[in-house]
């Protein structure tokens, strides 16, 4: 996993663990409301998905708006990645789900426990939905 380049301290990353997929688009547009406004702030961050979440990290699938109001889940991914968050994606769920590895979005990739406590390092925030 490479961490995004930045001069901040470890203590200013973010980690945000997200387990939820489309079944709650709301959850899902919580969390990534969350890790983008991070990644904007300049924190080196973080979306560990596991669970239905790992769907988000095949190309098309984070489409739709969640609630009236609510910015669509493309424009926030896009944003996020834009800012230069990453994705990094648990390994057991996303071949339990039979899905394509080599079939990621940009700035996604495998990658469990060991791979998201390296990248934390000595210390991040973090948010779990």
């Amino acid at each position: 996993m490479t961490a995004p380049t930045t001069t901040t301290t470890t203590t200013n990353k973010a980690v945000i663990s997200l387990t939820t997929g489309l079944e709650d688009a709301e959850r899902v547009t919580v969390a990534m409301l969350v890790a983008f406004a991070a990644a904007e702030e300049g924190r080196p961050t973080l979306v560990f998905l596991t669970k239905e979440a790992v769907r988000l990290a095949v190309p098309g699938v984070a489409t739709g708006t969640a609630c009236a109001g609510c910015p669509s889940l493309a424009d926030l991914i896009e944003r996020y990645q834009t800012a230069g968050g990453t994705f990094l994606v648990c390994p057991i769920c996303f071949t339990a789900k039979q899905l394509d590895e080599t079939n990621l979005i940009k700035s996604a990739e495998i990658g469990g426990t060991v791979p998201m406590w390296r990248w934390i390092g000595d210390g991040a925030t973090t948010f779990s939905y």
